[in-house]
């Protein structure tokens, strides 16, 4: 890790006020979105941020997140410990006003964080103020210290993060650093139970993020035998994140190229490297935040990346000086890139950090990509590398010219927009598409039943023929060949690739269904990746959802359950009076009735709808390469690990301790 820079003293005096911790119990969402499972796992993040700073300022490289088997979680560091002296304006000790008072930090000026991320966030008071309890252990000056806060409720008001064990100093301390340990208030979140898989992927993500640091991941939750330990630490950044990120992918030049520098006080580093896949995945952060909508520094990246590529595929010869420019999608089809800026007093455009606001962001990072890949390149000369991505350019050019032909025919009489829909799409009557929803349905034997059950007000219908084409070894003209993608975007209406607009979508909800099977996964598998790749925003704007209908029907005495996975199945059986009883296992949408379809997967009111979502990105870009791409030993060993489609229903019932009853 980098050493400190800044010598400057870092103290009581340096924690800044800027108002109370009212109101946050009483709209948890406005701090921090939601109070689901995402909402929950920010609290983490808030922490985890904390100590990411540390690290990004050179005080720190080691930081450990346990899960710990009563439900709380721990966050260490060995940065420089928060301060413990008295504030000079509140007189109580510092580490006691970070964790009560809202905005309250060390970070409004540069003095002490030069970059952070954790400065737009909620920050540790409002994880306390969310929490049944909380404790701060601190190892600063050479001693070690201990606070503990608690939510404390009475018949006529909840007082939330009171201070009920003052600062404490329990002894000597050989190091310095900071542990956070805190238990969520299940009064005011939907689930308190954090996923395993969210917080690796976050973890993991962030030791890419801050080269040289280690992230370490305990699961003490089955008990100290059963532990999970996770170390993560990449000696070589950005260049080991996009290596995983292509792993399964056809690489045009085996060493990824990073290249960094500063520009306007802002720090860019950015790796990248090109396959020979059709689409481009470019990856954003800033302060080792993810902006998943882009902003200013992508805009930057993006020219700076055609500028530079263009001049030097002029100076090679491999472009004539009566040939146009190539333009920036080009240069990008295939390439997957990190960027990570590190900046102060970032702006983000809405409350979720997913866009980079800030205007000079974009000329800064232009500037270091020009001239860093200049420099790369020219002292290579002419090399193996740069030949291979302007061949793929030059290459992705002319298919674009074709592409754009075939999106010109697409807006005529027989167009993509305007493929007859006749016998397909069961369309509803309802003209308002805020409420209107359409079901992407597996076969016709299927759609037929989903037409019968459905309310035609606002459920519109389009069966399936036949598996559509998989968009992820395909060009958008090949795609745009297929009849099933055709009848697809002619239904919703929107375009597609840059000619999207969901200004004209006609449905505010598209939802999967499919059989719970080999084939009803590959074919979700394949309209996901369709819309990931050529209609994205669709997924990121929240309109993509999966159907869930039932794996079993219970019956006996004329009661009947229906039970949407095997984790159910034993409690459903109690509900429904245990043995004897009758259990049928659905192996596709056809064997339903349509009023059995209505009543567990159709109608509002009952159904359980999964949203598509583009949280983890960079880690559905490699999902997607697994299931979808040439790697056929991936893909096996992945479905191997991981699928479950057909559970033989014997198996369950003895796993249950039940028998099955014809």
């Amino acid at each position: 890790m980098a050493k400190s820079v800044n010598q400057k003293s870092y103290d009581a005096k340096d924690i800044q006020v800027l108002e109370g911790l009212d109101a946050v119990r009483l709209r948890p969402g406005m701090y921090i979105g939601t109070t689901g499972p995402k909402g929950l796992h920010h609290l983490i993040w808030e922490i985890v941020d904390n100590a990411i700073d540390e690290a990004a300022n050179g005080h720190c490289d080691r930081i450990i997140v346990t899960l710990n088997k009563d439900g709380s979680v721990s966050v260490e560091d060995n940065g420089r410990g928060i301060p413990v002296d008295m504030h000079p304006v509140l007189k109580k000790s510092a580490v006691e006003v970070v964790y009560t008072e809202l905005h309250a930090g060390g970070k409004f000026n540069n003095d002490n964080y030069a970059y952070s991320g954790g400065l737009h966030g909620v920050g540790a008071s409002v994880v306390n103020a969310l929490s049944k309890w909380c404790k701060v252990e601190v190892c600063r000056g050479g001693k070690k210290y201990e606070i503990g806060f608690e939510t404390v409720k009475t018949k006529d008001k909840v007082k939330c993060g009171q201070c009920t064990k003052p600062l404490t100093e329990l002894g000597k301390a050989t190091t310095t650093g900071t542990t956070v340990t805190f238990l969520p208030d299940d009064s005011v979140f939907e689930t308190v139970e954090f996923d395993y898989a969210t917080v690796k992927k976050r973890v993991k993500e962030l030791a890419f993020l801050n080269k040289g640091l280690e992230i370490c991941l305990i699961d003490q939750r089955q008990g100290e035998e059963n532990a999970v330990y996770k170390s993560y630490k990449y000696d070589g950044g950005l260049k080991d994140f996009v290596k995983y990120i292509n792993e399964g992918k056809n690489i045009l030049y085996d060493d990824p190229i990073l290249f960094e520098g500063e520009e306007d006080q802002i720090k860019v580093e950015i790796a990248i490297q090109h396959t020979d896949s059709y689409a481009e995945s470019v990856f954003s952060f800033v302060n080792n935040i993810s902006t998943t909508e882009g902003g200013t520094h992508e805009v930057g990246f993006k020219s700076g990346l055609t500028r530079v590529l263009n001049d030097l595929a002029r100076k090679s010869g491999s472009l004539k000086e009566k040939d146009n420019n190539l333009m920036g999608e080009d240069f990008r089809e295939g390439l997957t890139a990190i960027i990570s800026i590190k900046m102060k007093n970032i702006q983000f455009e809405g409350q979720t950090k997913t866009k980079l606001g800030n205007p000079q962001a974009k000329p800064a990072v232009e500037t270091v990509t020009v001239n860093k890949l200049s420099e790369f390149f020219g002292l290579r000369g002419t090399s193996k590398t740069l030949s291979a991505i302007i061949d793929k350019a030059i290459g992705a050019a002319k298919v674009r010219e074709a592409s754009k032909k075939a999106k010109e025919l697409a807006r005529q009489k027989n167009s993509v927009e305007n493929y007859t829909l006749v016998g397909k799409l069961a369309a509803c009557t309802g003209k308002n598409y805020v409420n209107n929803e359409l079901f992407i349905v597996e076969g016709d034997s299927a759609g037929g039943s989903a037409k019968q059950a459905r309310d035609n007000k606002f459920q519109a219908i389009l069966p399936l023929r036949g598996k559509p084409l998989n968009a992820e070894k395909k060009r958008i003209d090949q795609v745009l060949q297929n009849e099933e993608i055709r009848t697809i975007i002619s239904a919703l209406g929107a375009g597609i690739g840059d000619d999207l607009n969901l200004e004209n979508l006609k449905y505010h909800k598209v939802i999967i269904l499919a059989d719970a099977d080999q084939d009803g996964a590959h074919i979700r598998a394949i309209l996901i990746t369709f819309f990931y790749r050529y209609m994205k925003e669709l997924i990121s704007e929240g309109h993509v959802y999966l159907g869930t209908p039932p794996l079993y029907k219970l019956t006996k005495r004329g009661k009947v359950e229906y039970v949407y996975s095997d984790a159910e199945l034993p409690e459903a059986i109690e509900k429904i009076g245990g043995k004897p009883y009758e259990i049928q296992r659905y192996k596709g949408l056809g064997e339903m009735n349509p009023e059995q379809l209505r009543a567990t997967t159709m109608d509002p009111a009952n159904r359980t709808l999964v949203r598509v979502t583009l949280d983890d990105a960079h880690e559905a870009e490699k999902m997607i390469t697994v299931l979808m791409g040439d790697n056929i030993e991936a893909r096996k060993a992945y479905i191997t690990e991981n699928a479950n489609f057909n559970k033989n229903v014997d198996e369950v019932m003895e796993a249950t301790g039940h028998k099955k009853k014809s």
